[in-house]
């Protein structure tokens, strides 16, 4: 064997060690706040803590209206923290509709050691407090991007009034798929996040709202998630919509405003 295939072959072990290490810098790109960060909106909200376990609490945000019609959950995308994120309750108090967006460890004030099952149970326990304050066929969980698959979960787990998923992916491991083509990623990928799997075990209807020009997760994964069961998956194409830029199209807010049924 000569040098260079020596080197190759080194450097490609190289490459599949840094990928395990510091994948979750590739995943997740969080802001982070320090805790004695004050929010401040012209709405009505509350800051919320979810202490989860020792050394572990979830920060989130809640945006109140008078006389409720529901809650939504909403689960975020990959970068940020809810400071940003805020601004899209809008989209939802404005049809009298509380809002509740929470951080995952790691992002914004939340704190924790980030692991896939870690997170999901997190999520799970927030949910599971707002249950006492709403009953469930009043709570939609929404899922954006990345939060789709957190979304996925809860819905597969219990028993919402509606999912609604904004971008989603099919397979997380195929999104990570496009961008390393040359990383087994069956084997060195720690967040899967089985959109595709969870989906299957949601009992109530899914709205999935997909831009037609998102390069990012391209409308393919939305229409494959759509086949698993179109009696209870409704897919609507947002024509001309990116990634990140669903809520600049009236048929965006048009879609949502049928949903949540106002």
């Amino acid at each position: 064997m000569n040098h260079t295939i020596i080197y190759i072959i080194l450097g490609y072990l190289v490459l599949l060690a840094v990928t395990y290490l510091v994948q979750e810098r590739f995943i997740f790109k969080p802001e982070k706040l320090k805790q004695d960060f004050i929010y401040k909106y012209d709405v009505p909200f509350k800051e919320l803590f979810f202490d989860v376990e020792e050394g572990v609490r979830i920060n989130g945000l809640h945006f109140t209206v008078s006389n409720p019609h529901g809650l939504i959950l909403y689960f975020h995308g990959n970068s940020r923290s809810i400071k940003g994120w805020a601004r899209y309750a809008k989209d939802f108090f404005r049809y009298n509709y509380d809002v509740v967006l929470v951080d995952y460890r790691g992002f914004g004030k939340s704190t924790g050691k980030r692991t896939e099952a870690f997170m999901l149970s997190d999520m799970q326990f927030v949910y599971d407090t707002l249950a006492v304050q709403y009953s469930e066929n009043h709570i939609i969980v929404y899922g954006r991007s990345l939060g789709s698959g957190f979304a996925a979960k809860i819905a597969s787990d219990n028993t919402p009034r509606y999912l609604i998923l904004d971008a989603p992916y099919f397979s997380f491991k195929k999104v990570v798929e496009r961008f390393l083509p040359i990383v087994p990623t069956r084997i060195l990928l720690r967040f899967h996040l089985r959109t595709d799997k969870w989906i299957r075990h949601v009992n109530c209807h899914t709205y999935i709202l997909h831009g037609t020009k998102d390069w990012l997760i391209p409308i393919s994964n939305s229409e494959k998630l759509q086949a698993i069961n179109p009696r209870k998956i409704t897919l609507i194409r947002i024509v001309g919509g990116g990634h990140n830029n669903l809520p600049g199209f009236p048929q965006y807010h048009n879609i949502i405003r049928d949903i949540l049924g106002v």
